[in-house]
């Protein structure tokens, strides 16, 4: 155990590290550029980052990781790409094939989970983003070919925040393919980060005054003055800090406040006390003040404004409660309105409305949680699997009441027995874990068994307690969890068995609540097991395919994700696409298809065409194996040998065919193959499956059998004897090569059965309509097509080729031979 913790602050503190250092070297560059350089409104460069040209194939996904500090003011991103797309078109494309760059607080978006209905047809700007709220919340937007948008600190809270760049979204895209026609994109990105000078200032342009809560103890240790009716034993630590002076603003002038919820807390009580009235400086009036109305917006990690908020009320009427607070700075802003005095009958609108404010924050002692501190709370221990990727471990409570050798750990020795109030809703167990920096990619994994009916409900949250009102996540039973999350995913829980996983869960600290609803004090024999845990893939991608772990682009974060097999698909490879016995048939018909090859490897055969017939039957059988491995039967060599092997050999078989059909001499037909076999290893190993292969194979085997056609024509040509009386004499010139271009004609047609020919285009034309036809879904029928129909293609054209031998040029060595065999004859009877 201690070499695999050992290894866990290895992996933590080296993402850790290296994004510290990636900071502070942007800093660096950044400061040495605009040192005493500071923007109009007191803002500097906290950081710019440039990412190259980056291509995005089909079904492909590129995350960017941006770090935005506590004191950054905006974040410009600027993306630049070929993707060609306007409002017309963009409606016409389906949305699961869309090119999208989507944004998420907190952990890359996972597009294999991501619905349609997410996606704003409209363009990625300032004016379409909205708040993220949860942290399963998502904004995806179509690529566009140049992307600008700024967004301040009053829209998106400090922290990391991640883009991901798309080619397809969906369950499919995770699908293995054999072939895959969709067109790719390209992208470069340009990201800087503007920062305030000082921290108490805020706003895009830092031009907004901030008055940080400074803290004098007011008091501590006193519930009785805090929670009413609380427990004086088990409530320990209460801050309450207060603000000596008042804070002193108009009639519809705000005032911005901040402070600091440094750990988990249970309350926040902000409180508005010494309320009065006093005139602006350039007045001197006295009378009585109306009651005025203090309106609050806190908000938490960004500037509230009265259209975005978290919480809203009146502080000069009831106090702002935020229970179960998260951790980080909050913002608070009061408004006064409806200020005015009267001064002798006439209405003073020059008043000013004066306050001071004390905040006070529950904590409850070590081991303890909830408003009454009543309920048990622990901290989860990390612990590294062995042999295992990074960031991939279990958790195991800090206490003495389980045992430390096993991953799963009972809950009836850590529940709590009863609340305080003796309430149902307030009978808690807490666990806090910590997910470390660059894990955002990966998944929490919650497992709870009982022998009998479970009588736990699990609430999840990021950053604070969760309760009956404020969670991320969430399962109570099998019909009431946050299975319409994205990014919950149960597996057949029952009541005797909990099982879900949170994707892509955000790094930092996350607080499990377990909720009894058996508040019965009699003790029972039954016992629940619990085991929590970080995968980097859910269920090990459910046995059809292979986990994946990757970098995104800035190298400071890991994320894994699942490559399937040609059956299944979804984020876990549990979406089967194709059924047995369709996989089955698909083998079948991708695999036999291939015995068309039989047909012109036994015509070369017969006819002794032994480098054609070596051909054919390679092509044949490397296809064969090739498909055979790729549907997962059986891989004689490695995937991308077999790929290679079937493609070359294919454009090969085609290439060999046009070249068979010369007659040239031998020495030309091995230059023309030697130069084609180049040509076609070259488009093998380089793109073979695009769609313009075709049309450029057709073209070099027309253009070998050109060329074995020119040769033959010259050598004819050289037979003409072009002496200085043929070449002065101009219309017999002219009518002996007529005579020579009507013998070439009547050559070719003698030399081809043309009603073959005409077959062969034919069943070479519907096999370049299969190759154009092939998509993901439709493959193995279109490409099987496309087997028999080139292969019978070949067939066709070397049966149109007619022997020269027996028809043109037999006659002169027959009758040599008769003179020869005559000539024997006489010497014999001298």
């Amino acid at each position: 155990m201690a070499e695999n913790s050992i290894l866990f602050c290895f992996y933590s503190c080296y993402f850790t590290i290296l994004s510290r250092l990636f900071v502070f070297f942007s800093l660096l560059v950044c400061c040495s550029h605009s040192a005493n350089q500071l923007g109009p409104y007191n803002t500097f460069a906290v950081s710019s980052f440039s990412y190259p040209t980056t291509n995005v194939r089909p079904f492909d996904l590129r995350y960017i990781r941006v770090d935005l500090p506590e004191w950054f003011s905006s974040v410009s991103i600027t993306v630049q790409s070929d993707v060609d797309l306007d409002s017309k078109s963009i409606s016409k494309v389906p949305k699961s094939t869309l090119p999208l760059i989507c944004i998420r607080d907190g952990s890359p978006p996972l597009p294999d989970v991501l619905k349609s209905s997410l996606i704003e047809l409209g363009s990625f700007s300032n004016g379409s983003f909205q708040k993220i709220q949860n942290p399963q919340d998502v904004q995806c937007y179509p690529m566009q070919r140049n992307i600008t948008v700024t967004l301040t600190n009053e829209q998106i809270s400090p922290g990391v925040w991640y883009l991901g760049l798309f080619n397809g979204i969906g369950p499919t895209r995770s699908q293995s393919k054999m072939i895959i026609r969709r067109p790719s994109y390209s992208f470069s990105a340009n990201i800087s980060v503007e920062g305030c000078a000082t921290s108490t200032m805020w706003g895009q342009y830092c031009n907004q005054t901030i008055d940080t809560f400074s803290c004098f103890l007011a008091y501590r240790n006193n519930p009785t003055e805090i929670v009413s009716g609380a427990n004086l034993q088990t409530i320990q630590n209460v801050v309450s800090c207060k603000n000596f002076g008042s804070y002193c603003h108009g009639e519809g002038e705000p005032k911005v406040y901040a402070l600091e919820v440094l750990g988990i807390a249970e309350q926040l009580k902000i409180v508005a006390t010494n309320v009065s009235f006093t005139a602006a400086p350039a007045t001197n009036s006295t009378g009585n003040a109306s009651v005025a109305n203090l309106f609050y917006f806190a908000r938490h990690g960004a500037m509230p404004s009265m259209t975005l908020y978290d919480y809203s009320g009146d502080i000069s009427r009831a106090p702002l409660i935020i229970r179960t607070p998260k951790v980080g700075r909050w913002f608070v802003t009061i408004l006064p309105t409806n200020i005015s005095k009267e001064v002798g009958g006439i209405q003073n609108t020059n008043m000013q409305v004066c306050y001071s404010i004390t905040w006070q924050v529950l904590n409850c002692p070590v081991g303890k949680a909830g408003l009454n501190c009543s309920s048990e709370k622990y901290i989860l221990q990390t612990v590294i699997r062995r042999d295992s990727t990074p960031f991939e471990s279990y958790y195991l409570p800090l206490s003495g009441k389980v045992s430390p050798d096993s991953a799963n750990f009972p809950l009836e020795p850590l529940s709590s027995n009863s609340s305080y109030s003796n309430e149902i809703d307030n009978s808690w167990t807490y666990f806090l874990l910590n997910i470390p920096r660059g894990a955002a990619g990966g998944n929490i994994h919650i497992r709870m068994t009982s022998d009998t009916k479970i009588n736990y409900e699990i609430y999840a949250r990021y950053g604070g307690l969760p309760s009956l009102d404020s969670w991320d996540y969430y399962y109570a039973n099998r019909t009431r969890s946050s299975d319409s999350s994205m990014f919950f995913m149960s597996y057949n829980s029952t009541e005797e068995k909990i099982d879900f996983y949170i994707l892509y869960v955000k790094e930092g600290t996350w607080t499990f609540g377990l909720r009894s609803s058996n508040t019965t004090i009699n003790p029972s024999n039954d016992q629940t097991v619990m085991s929590v845990s970080v995968e980097r893939c859910p269920k090990k991608c459910s046995s059809h395919g292979a986990c994946k772990v990757a970098l995104d682009a800035s190298g400071l974060a890991s994320y894994s994700f699942c490559s399937c097999d040609r059956t299944h698909g979804g984020f876990d490879c549990s979406v089967e696409f194709v059924s047995h016995q369709g996989h089955l048939w698909q083998s079948i018909a991708l695999i036999g298809s291939n015995a068309a090859a039989i047909l012109p490897a036994y015509w070369a055969l017969r006819h002794k065409a032994f480098a054609e017939w070596v051909i054919f039957t390679s092509s044949g059988i490397s296809s064969g194996l090739y498909h055979a491995c790729d549907v997962g039967t059986w891989c004689v060599l490695s995937f991308g040998v077999l790929q290679f092997m079937d493609f070359w050999l294919s454009f090969m078989a085609v290439v060999s065919t046009f070249v068979y059909l010369t007659t040239v001499d031998e020495v030309f037909k091995r230059a023309i193959h030697t130069v084609v076999a180049i040509f076609t290893a070259l488009m093998a190993i380089t793109k073979a499956t695009r769609s313009s292969n075709i049309i450029l194979v057709v073209a070099i085997g027309a253009l070998g059998l050109l060329i074995g056609w020119l040769v033959e024509f010259s050598t004819s040509l050289r037979s003409l004897s072009f002496s200085r009386g043929f070449c002065l004499n101009v219309p017999t010139r002219w009518e002996t090569i007529g005579v020579q271009l009507s013998n070439l004609v009547k050559t070719l047609l003698r030399r081809f059965q043309w009603g073959f020919v005409l077959a062969g285009f034919s069943a070479l034309a519907m096999a370049a309509i299969s190759w154009k036809l092939e998509s993901s879904e439709s493959y193995w029928i279109w490409h099987s097509l496309w087997h028999i129909t080139i292969y019978t293609s070949s067939f066709l054209f070397l049966c149109s080729k007619v022997d020269i031998i027996n028809n043109e040029n037999q006659t002169t060595p027959d009758g040599n031979y008769e003179l020869t065999r005559m000539g024997s004859f006489s010497r014999a009877e001298s």
